[in-house]
């Protein structure tokens, strides 16, 4: 184990807050992976001074949400030799990319992919763990991080997906790598989907230009149980078909076995978690690029999708169908063309579902039938996902500024606030604590 690069940090510490429950946040969006959190008395005014207990300067960039189990915040990082603008376009030039495209691309010299852990009560940043160098490694988009996946903890294990850059397990007592994998895989922009942990297996979503299936590998041992490629696609060009989407389990009423949602470019599809065989299919159009994790309410047995890039549309589609459920009229409930969002994942709350688009527009619909209740200009660009906790909506701008909303059939602000930094992750909230990664920083605000 060494520091990634050599990298300083800097810590502000308040003392006052030490008497809490330690928080339990598994995976991308929380313990249910849909953006809810069990969590009260949480700050609504916070900022560079207000409610802050302290805030940690992190090595290296990345996108990836936060983790944490057992008093420790877990993290995927990049450190990027970048290289000078006359390199940059040598490098993409190499790379065989689109000259066109060179003002949305970015590429590093080298990276350094790694691990980083960080105390809870102290911010301190205890550990560092370098996973792999990489010399020239594909460009990415320029909204993009070389570490966008959030990482999975289970069972005293860290699962940590780089997309085509590898996968490793790591025991997050010693720190040590238990097994790593490489699935080889043209993503064009960089990767993105997060892994996801199913009994004893691993699941990934591996949807590239060059090629798209969904894979389980077993958690143990990296060894792949089941992979099934993704459907035909009439897409004229790879980059129609990449996705980077991250699955959910659900378990529809009247069913005995539980189904993998896997959302990716033109097809949404049910697996059988346990197989990898295939149970329905739904095709949702030209849709691509597909990034917002699905939500399934269990109340009014509907699996929300945002259909991606293109045109987004919000669908509303039932879990019991067989086969290729496309021209089954009764298997889509409800669907939206305006005001989708292509990054954020939607929030389902009881029979509200809320929606943010990239360009900060927020919508609340209903969630059985569509109607929209309000649509609001929040301001701002957004590709964090929207947080529920402490009976309030938080909404967090790459810009930095967060609004805080009660939800409701009516649009209602409850606070505004800034940081100094822009947030691309999905934030944290446990006990009485809210933990946002931002562009630089890792902050921890307690009321």
């Amino acid at each position: 184990m060494r520091a990634l690069l050599g990298f300083s940090f800097f810590v502000f510490f308040n003392a006052s807050a030490f008497a809490e429950s330690l928080p339990d946040w598994p995976q991308f969006r929380g313990p249910l992976g849909n953006g809810v959190a069990d969590a009260e008395d949480l700050p609504v005014k916070f900022g560079e001074s207000d409610a802050l207990v302290w805030k940690t300067k992190l090595p290296g960039r990345g996108w990836s949400s936060p983790v944490s189990r057992n008093g420790k915040i877990w993290l995927t990082t990049a450190a990027e030799i970048v290289p000078s603008e006359e390199e940059r376009i040598k490098l993409l030039t190499e790379a065989g990319d689109d000259p066109k495209k060179f003002k949305v691309r970015q590429i590093m010299s080298s990276i350094m992919i790694g691990i980083q852990v960080i105390d809870w009560k102290t911010g301190k940043l205890e550990k560092e763990i370098e996973l792999k160098k990489i010399d020239a490694p594909d460009s990415i988009h320029s909204l993009n991080s070389y570490a966008s996946p959030t990482p999975v903890l289970d069972g005293g294990k860290l699962y940590a997906h780089f997309g085509t850059f590898g996968t490793w397990c790591v025991d997050t007592e010693n720190g040590e790598v238990v097994w790593q994998t490489r699935l080889p895989l043209e993503h064009s922009v960089g990767p993105g989907s997060s892994p996801f942990i199913y009994e004893d297996k691993l699941i990934l979503i591996c949807d590239g230009v060059d090629q798209q299936y969904v894979t389980a590998l077993d958690k143990n041992s990296g060894k792949e149980i089941w992979k099934t490629d993704r459907p035909a696609m009439r897409a004229p060009t790879g980059d129609q078909k990449k996705a980077y989407n991250t699955p959910i389990v659900i378990q529809a009423k009247g069913q005995e076995n539980k189904q993998l949602i896997c959302m990716g470019s033109q097809w949404l599809v049910s697996y059988d978690p346990d197989s990898g065989k295939e149970n329905w299919r739904l095709d949702h159009g030209k849709g691509f690029s597909v990034v917002p994790r699905p939500v399934f309410s269990e109340e009014h047995q509907l699996i929300y999708i945002s259909t991606g890039f293109g045109k987004p549309e919000l669908w509303a589609v039932r879990p019991d169908g067989k086969g290729d459920i496309t021209e089954q009229e009764d298997m889509v409930a409800w669907k939206d063309p305006k005001r989708i969002p292509a990054r954020p994942s939607p929030l389902l709350l009881g029979d509200e579902l809320y929606v943010l688009t990239e360009g900060g527009i927020a919508t609340c619909f209903d969630a059985a039938t569509g109607t929209v209740h309000w649509t609001e200009r929040v301001g701002g660009n957004y590709s964090a996902s929207p947080l529920f906790a402490n009976g309030r909506i938080y909404l967090f701008s790459e810009e930095g500024k967060s609004t805080v909303l009660k939800p409701g059939k009516e649009y209602s602000i409850d606070s505004e606030n800034q940081l100094n930094e822009g947030v691309m992750a999905s934030p944290l909230a446990s006990d009485a604590n809210l933990l946002v990664r931002g562009k630089e920083s890792l902050y921890r605000f307690r009321k």
